[in-house]
């Protein structure tokens, strides 16, 4: 629309570098030509589009890609993957931010050799299987998913792993995963890289989801999983050691949350300015531009806590987000984006709820942003025992 200002209402993006904008713009082009006329459609059919990854690969974001730009880059590219298709993004992020993260920050020499330049080109997929049947929020402390050590005749050393996981994002289809399990012997969380396709191990997509339907989540099960020694992840000692990891990958879904509102402003906007009721443009209505404000407000105040955030992560050391800022950027960002998108799905009426016009897939996938790497609930307590000093969290 042309005359309109960007939903960007403050010019946050002005924030970044040449280098970086011009980056963002390249996304935007990858995004606009091989992403957004399609989404829709493999969001529909529960598809993922595979055939997208090596053009994804050949922008150059990948992890160690964007260790040469700031976190404030890094969060919009993230908001901008959510503002043309969640269902990307949330790929996006489970398998560099969750796996190939993982390799980096904890996997041994071999390990980086052998899995990390086909996984940072995207010719092989990761997946993180932390979360459990009966298990979600309180899975470090109740994980069922055990892994027992057994000495070869030759003393060499191998795993058993026995158990189940579940919503595992990428769990389809991926080539390995990172595996949590509790050791059999001493209860230590123990952290392993899966190759999907040994004996032992069965992956169910979950059907009839009502949100991230282009996201591939398995249910898995592990009957007698033989892993080899040099697949455990010996940098970690416990689940405590993935502090750093799990809260980067908070602030991302809080970034996700960002796009999007970002989005249901595009769509609410662009269909208030078009559609006409009662002889005139729906947005000449006092109370839809009072929604659309709203919205914009919302939208705005989430990417200002989340620049903060960016500005926190690059200042580094005792400057960086503490955990309890993330929770509370988390809590935040995702209660306003519920509000955001209701007020869209609702200005455009019975055309919200068909995913013809975006918003009806806007809507439900926010849901799955609101509850997942974190529920509402638990980055609430979280941020309220530091405000507090006392823990409600049992």
């Amino acid at each position: 629309m042309t005359g309109l200002p960007e939903a960007d209402f403050y010019g946050f993006e002005s924030l970044l570098t040449a280098t970086e904008a011009a980056k963002l713009a390249q996304l935007r082009g990858f995004l606009a030509g091989e992403v957004a006329p399609h989404a829709t459609g493999w969001w529909n059919d529960a598809e993922f589009p595979a055939h997208i990854l090596p053009g994804l690969a050949a922008l150059g974001l990948a992890v160690p890609d964007r260790r040469h730009f700031s976190h404030l880059f890094t969060g919009l590219v993230v908001a901008e993957m959510t503002r043309t298709d969640t269902s990307l993004a949330t790929f996006f992020l489970v398998h560099h931010d969750l796996f190939v993260q993982a390799l980096i920050d904890f996997g041994s020499q071999d390990q980086k050799e052998r899995l990390l330049p086909d996984a940072i080109a995207l010719r092989t997929t990761g997946a993180f299987a932390l979360t459990e049947p009966e298990h979600g929020s309180d899975v470090a402390g109740g994980m069922a998913t055990t892994a027992r050590r057994v000495e070869d005749g030759a003393g060499a050393t191998h795993w058993v792993l026995n158990g189940a996981k579940r919503w595992i994002g990428n769990g389809t289809f991926c080539n390995h995963m990172m595996l949590w399990a509790k050791d059999a012997d001493t209860g230590a969380v123990r952290a392993f890289i899966l190759d999907a396709s040994l004996p032992g191990v069965t992956r169910t997509k979950i059907e009839n989801k009502i949100a991230l339907r282009t996201v591939q989540n398995a249910h898995i099960l592990l009957d007698d999983v033989r892993v080899e020694e040099r697949d455990r992840f010996s940098g970690i000692g416990s689940f405590a050691d993935t502090n750093k990891l799990l809260r980067s990958s908070r602030i991302s879904v809080a970034w996700q949350a960002v796009g999007q509102q970002l989005a249901a402003f595009d769509v609410a906007r662009a269909y208030a300015v078009e559609r006409r009721q009662f002889g005139k443009p729906l947005a000449s209505f006092q109370l839809i531009q009072g929604q659309l404000v709203k919205m914009l407000g919302n939208a705005t105040s989430s990417l200002a806590m989340m620049v903060r955030i960016a500005a926190l992560q690059d200042a580094g050391g005792d400057a960086d987000a503490t955990m309890a800022q993330v929770a509370l950027a988390k809590a935040h960002t995702t209660a306003a984006m519920r509000e955001t998108v209701a007020m869209g799905r609702a200005i455009l009426g019975g055309n919200g709820i068909v995913t013809d016009y975006r918003m009806a897939k806007i809507f439900a996938d926010a849901e799955a942003i609101y509850t997942y790497e974190g529920s509402q609930e638990v980055n609430t307590l979280i941020a309220g025992r530091a405000v507090t000093g006392i823990s409600a969290i049992v």
